[in-house]
């Protein structure tokens, strides 16, 4: 049977913790609903019974009705054998969005692996990694004034107090962004992104020991293989003489890796604390904070390196590479913006749990491409330490589904009056959402699950 339900009614909308209450005309109001069918009775009231099935909507149709109102209920014959599927629009913009998504990621990956290439390539006809990072900086800071004025992309609204939240973000962007970029300079692009896999074992023990939050278990478990392939793979790429005496050539490698994941753990943590509830979408809130960053960059990259040495630097590639070199910089540059930039654009799309475990991707990815591209020599228990320590990034990205899910779960029996989710889980989850990059938008987004939750 087909039942259409006609009801003038009010139904109640959520908007973060209020419950608005909108009037709907009845003739937006008909679905058709799986329910038992009607029995025909000469009670006022209609009344179900269990005869024949009826097909019918979604609860959503069933709202809180005027008093003064009754429901008009008709039934209609349905044929179940001979009706058609009918497809919901949301399969299709499903669908649609899967695919964009797909699309971000590997535009994502496939600019990350160019910016690596080139980076690589002109530190080893270069190496001056302090005005590398500044020239990064500069490209993208120029492109996205460019596109503001010409109107290609919309200039954010920004006032003092957002730029004043931004510096320490942008303080240890810069720290991190230079740490990196020395590590490449010195070592494999392989052992840098190696080392740079155990961020969220710093994350972790940086917001336990300095800040007081507490994590489940399981958390910590998933830190035991990072730690351990991290070590493992550290041990084989520093070298050692016949004296088994340490090559220090291959320890500012190592430490610019460790310092770099160290800055990017505060930069998240500065993000969580001082951008709560701004409105600036992610490709802007990384252009303001590639743009501040410069600006704390450059005199120290003046100090440390100096134009006299960038100049017979120049000369030098000049006379090696030839004018290839030129187009190595300019790549390398724009590459690192706009890796960047859709990295931060994919968060307004996806969850922070979706882009770590992209980020986990991503870093195979140029691991395997740089060791192609530059002959890198592996030996096996290098290997294991770095198929050991991303598998152990997979899963430390895949904990928190667990308690996601079973927030979502706690939030449907919070209306119903029952339990709720454990304090020390609703933090852990507040430390995954900003971790990795989180954009303003999306944090603020699960930040009200979470307090929906405790």
């Amino acid at each position: 049977m087909i039942c259409s339900v006609k009801q003038s009614v009010i139904t109640p909308t959520i908007n973060g913790s209020d419950t608005i209450f909108r009037r709907k005309n009845p003739s937006t109001i008909q679905r058709s609903l799986i329910l038992p069918s009607l029995n025909g009775s000469k009670s006022s009231n209609p009344v179900l019974s269990m005869s024949k099935p009826l097909h019918v909507s979604r609860v959503e149709s069933f709202a809180l009705s005027k008093p003064q109102k009754r429901s008009l209920i008709t039934c209609k014959a349905y044929e179940a054998d001979r009706s058609e599927p009918i497809e919901a629009p949301e399969v299709k913009s499903e669908a649609a969005k899967k695919v964009k998504i797909g699309i971000y990621f590997a535009t994502w990956w496939a600019l990350n692996v160019v910016f690596n290439i080139y980076n690589k390539k002109v530190l080893n006809a270069f190496p001056y990694p302090w005005l590398t990072s500044t020239l990064s900086l500069a490209c993208g800071s120029l492109m996205m004034l460019i596109s503001w004025a010409t109107r290609i992309a919309e200039a954010p609204k920004t006032d003092f107090e957002f730029w004043k939240t931004l510096f320490p973000v942008a303080v240890a962007h810069t720290i991190g962004h230079v740490a990196a970029t020395v590590s490449m300079s010195k070592v494999a692009v392989s052992f840098t992104h190696i080392i740079k896999s155990g961020e969220p074992a710093f994350s972790v023990l940086v917001s336990r020991f300095l800040l007081g939050e507490a994590f489940p278990s399981s958390v910590y478990l998933s830190l035991v293989p990072i730690i351990g392939g991290c070590a493992l793979a550290a041990v084989t790429e520093l070298n050692f003489n016949m004296n088994y005496e340490l090559d220090w050539l291959s320890v500012p490698g190592f430490m610019g890796a460790m310092i770099s994941n160290l800055a990017f753990v505060f930069r998240n943590i500065f993000s969580k604390k001082g951008m709560k509830g701004k409105s600036v979408s992610g490709m802007n809130y990384y252009a303001c904070l590639s743009m501040l960053s410069l600006l704390i960059l450059t005199p120290f990259a003046i100090a440390v390196e100096g134009p006299q040495m960038w100049a017979a630097g120049w000369q030098t590639a000049l006379s090696e590479i030839g004018p290839h070199f030129v187009w190595w910089i300019a790549a390398q540059s724009v590459f690192y913006h706009l890796y960047n930039q859709v990295s931060y654009m994919s968060l307004d799309e996806i969850s922070p749990l979706t882009f770590s475990v992209g980020n986990t991707m991503k870093r195979i990815s140029v691991i395997v491409s740089s060791i192609i591209i530059f002959h890198t020599p592996v030996q096996p228990v290098n290997a294991l330490g770095a198929a050991i320590a991303v598998l152990g990034t997979f899963l430390y990205s895949q904990v928190p589904i667990i308690f996601i899910s079973f927030c979502e779960d706690n939030v449907f029996n919070l209306f119903l009056g029952k339990a709720v989710i454990a304090p020390d889980l609703a933090n852990f989850m507040t430390h995954v959402m900003y971790d990795e990059r989180t954009s303003m938008s999306t944090a603020g987004d699960l930040q009200i699950r979470v307090a929906v939750c405790q």
